[in-house]
């Protein structure tokens, strides 16, 4: 019998494409903006959508019915996956 797996592959939010959602896999920035971002609602699990990427390399995501913008340095260190 053989069995197929799904590869599933992990991505940092800023390599992440407008109009998709994605769930947060991790989050590896400084231990202050970790506790930020939690309290915020990004935690393992939570889904989020890009809905924008401006020039300067920020992203405006929703994340819980809220929009919220990210810095580069912030979205590099926040590991995600693609949902459907």
């Amino acid at each position: 019998m053989i069995f197929f797996t799904k590869e599933v592959e992990v991505m940092s939010l800023f390599e992440s494409e407008t109009g998709k959602n994605y769930e947060i896999q991790g989050l590896y920035v400084e231990e202050g903006i970790t506790r930020r971002l939690q309290a915020l609602g990004l935690n393992d699990g939570t889904v989020v959508t890009v809905l924008n990427r401006k020039k300067n390399g920020a992203l405006i995501i929703r994340v819980r019915g809220t929009r919220l913008a990210i810095g580069r340095h912030i979205s590099q260190g926040i590991e995600v996956r693609e949902t459907r």
